[in-house]
């Protein structure tokens, strides 16, 4: 495998773009993915009524709706069956939904008399745990919340889990995002499992990264993830504060989309991950973390499935006020925006080097990374390095993920109004809700304590907590003051983010002066590393694309993201480098009978 053109390594500390480099051309092969070409994958999915349905599209699915070769009931019995194949091995489901053969017989009769609501009419699909559903299935955030450990991985400590403590507890209504989904025709199989650390809820317990069980399967987004790249529905919906989409959709070979947030979306798709802006999706009805970084998001196995979805989930809800940053800024059909690889020729993407691509966590995906940014010159693509963050030795840690930086300056970290954010959230979520009497972040920190040896309210009581439910004591001690610190560190985070931030990295300056407008910026997906807090702070949008598998079989992706509302442009250049790699790969499944828990994560084992 040729990793660079010395065109472009002449480029790796220059800010100049490999045309100014040399006239070398790009010249390298595609890299094969990591995997024992002997290896026998043990879960194998069979037919579904004569059709293989693996990897399928909405696309694929409507041609055989409408031929009359597979009705939804079928569809939605084969994802069933697969589910009980695997998810004894994976964990993924969190709890099914007993009537969504009733939903699909509804929607084949509707079918049968002429009416077909949309592309969705009859399509199943799952939410993460902390997006309500009007129906039979509790939700309840697998735990207390993920901010209720630091545990020992970082990138997975972004949400605060709510589990057993909300079990019997009675949703409103159905989150904004469920009824468009429910009014479309879609049919809700159940709930994802939502992991508090490493994969692991005290509901459901540990989820598994479907390519190696022993190892971390990204979160907290995590058992719609592992659905969706293992067959066992067509697509789901995530959340995401700052990693939960970007992390599974990573390390299961996914796309993921994630929104903005003038309102903050996110959307993850099984191959390619897009987070789209916050306030293009509404959050209503989703158990909180910090109304200034959450965002829903898509997991899918193509970008053109998750845009499909994205057209129908987004719009103005008056229970979100975000969402009324969309208007002029939306677009009704998103999947107009979906195209190939012949889109490269032109491009132009930057690379914000510094700390970014410099992460310890980088280092055993960086040869393939630079393989591909070679491709995408080769296919036409201009790439500018040292395109960096002008705030980034204040505002990007130089240690990988980590929300608390800089924890002695507690007026510059994100983490000090997601956790005051937190406190007054989850309150109003919990104000709401009926049979239940949680109704304070003090009330679930206390139950945490009370049935400890489940939930891991004290350090050590469940391997995957080692350090107890800390965080959560920490956002309850705030008492949700919105104080002068508060106000301090998130106006230093939005400015720092954008406007001397990702927004400044987009206006290249070449060393002879001139200022070149970026169409996006290229990061690892690397979920321990910092290339996710940017956008999240910001609150703007990215998508990650399926890049290669490391030699612990675990997949990683390459990030491209833009500024606020980009998301045409994102959803252009990401199917693009999408069609142009095809890289995503097939779960393998091994150590299958895996029971380690805590799962493998760190720098060297993952």
């Amino acid at each position: 495998m040729k990793l660079l053109s010395a065109a472009f390594a002449c480029c790796l500390f220059a800010s100049v773009s490999v045309a100014e480099c040399g006239d070398e051309p790009a010249t390298t092969t595609t890299a094969e993915p990591n995997v024992d070409p002997n290896y026998v994958n043990p879960f194998p999915m069979s037919k579904c009524n004569g059709l293989v349905i693996e990897d399928a599209t909405i696309a694929q699915v409507n041609d055989w709706f409408e031929n009359g070769n597979l009705t939804s009931v079928q569809l939605v019995q084969c994802y069933l069956d697969r589910i009980a194949q695997i998810d004894d091995y994976v964990g993924a489901i969190m709890e099914l939904n007993p009537d969504s053969l009733d939903i699909a017989a509804q929607m084949d009769a509707e079918r049968s008399q002429g009416i077909v609501r949309g592309p969705l009419h009859g399509i199943p699909f799952i939410v993460k745990d902390n997006i309500a559903t009007d129906d039979k299935v509790p939700t309840t955030a697998g735990t207390v919340s993920e901010l209720t450990t630091t545990c020992s991985n970082p990138s997975e400590v972004d949400y605060f889990p709510l589990s057993a403590v909300l079990l019997g507890s009675k949703v409103p209504r159905d989150a904004y995002v469920v009824a468009k989904l429910r009014a479309a025709g879609a049919v809700i199989l159940g709930h994802g499992n939502m992991s508090d650390s490493e994969g692991y809820s005290a509901r459901r317990g540990q989820t598994r990264n479907a390519f190696n069980l022993t190892q971390e399967p990204g979160g907290s987004s995590t058992g719609p993830g592992v659905a969706v790249t293992t067959n066992m529905v067509m697509f789901a919906l995530g959340t995401e504060t700052d990693g939960s989409i970007v992390s599974p959709a990573e390390r299961e070979s996914l796309i993921g989309l994630k929104r903005e947030k003038f309102g903050k979306v996110t959307l993850v798709l099984l191959k390619l991950q897009m987070i789209a802006t916050v306030g293009l999706t509404s959050r209503a009805g989703v158990i909180p973390e910090s109304s200034n970084q959450d965002t829903v998001g898509i997991l899918a196995r193509s970008l053109a499935d998750a845009a499909i979805v994205l057209s129908i989930i987004h719009g103005v809800d008056g229970r979100d006020n975000a969402t009324y940053a969309q208007i002029g800024k939306a677009h009704d059909d998103y999947t107009q925006f979906v195209t190939n690889s012949s889109a490269l020729k032109g491009a132009k993407f930057g690379l914000p080097w510094a700390r970014v691509w410099e992460a310890a966590s980088t280092a055993n995906q960086l040869d393939q990374l630079l393989e591909v940014l070679s491709l995408l010159e080769a296919a036409g693509a201009t790439i500018y390095n040292n395109t960096d963050y002008p705030s980034y030795l204040t505002s990007v840690s130089p240690n990988g993920w980590d929300w608390k930086y800089p924890e002695e300056n507690p007026e510059e970290a994100p983490f000090t109004y997601i956790a005051v954010d937190f406190y007054n959230n989850v309150q109003e979520y919990l104000s709401e809700l009926s049979n239940t009497s949680i109704r304070t972040l003090e009330d679930i920190v206390n139950y945490n304590f009370k049935y400890s040896s489940v939930e891991g309210g004290y350090p050590g009581d469940v391997p995957a907590f080692a350090s107890g439910q800390d965080n959560l004591v920490y956002s309850l001690s705030t008492g949700g003051a919105m104080n002068e610190t508060y106000y301090a560190a998130l106006d230093f985070c939005r400015r720092t983010s954008r406007a001397e931030g990702i927004d400044a990295a987009l206006k290249y300056t070449a060393p002879d002066g001139t200022v070149i407008q970026l169409d996006a910026l290229l990061t690892p997906s690397d979920d321990s590393g910092p290339a996710s807090e940017m956008p999240a702070k910001a609150g703007y949008p990215l998508v990650t694309i399926p890049v290669g598998v490391d030699a612990w079989h675990v997949p990683f992706g390459i990030t491209v993201l833009g500024t606020a509302f980009s998301e045409p442009a994102l959803i252009k250049y990401g199917s693009a480098i999408d069609d142009l790699l095809k890289r995503r790969v097939k779960p393998t499944f091994y150590d299958y009978d895996a029971n380690n828990i805590p799962v493998n994560w760190a720098y060297g084992t993952y």
